[in-house]
């Protein structure tokens, strides 16, 4: 198969800064494509942009494949959010009884 078969798609994440670009990549790309001979996957941080290249052998591959991505970056972002440096300086929620 040539790799003219092959539908690139990129997808450019906004980060406050860096450091989280930084982080949401090392935590997603832990994870393998489940069909590494039908995806590729390439990614890189450019200042504060997560960038992500995704290269598929079917247009319906490319879309699984962006949408289970935009999935782990919300997951990331809410992990950042909830977590990270800033969550340090939040005053602390009091526990509500259910």
């Amino acid at each position: 198969m040539s790799t003219d078969a092959w539908h690139t798609t990129t997808v450019r994440i906004p980060f406050a800064s860096p450091k989280d670009a930084m982080i949401a990549k090392q935590v997603i790309e832990v994870d393998a494509e489940l069909q590494p001979q039908a995806v590729k996957r390439m990614l890189s941080v450019e200042d504060d942009v997560l960038v992500a290249v995704f290269e598929t052998l079917t247009i319906r591959l490319a879309r699984l494949t962006v949408n289970a991505f935009l999935e782990n970056v919300d997951l990331v972002v809410r992990t950042i959010t909830t977590f990270g440096a800033d969550a340090a300086q939040r005053p602390p929620t009091k526990p509500t009884a259910s």
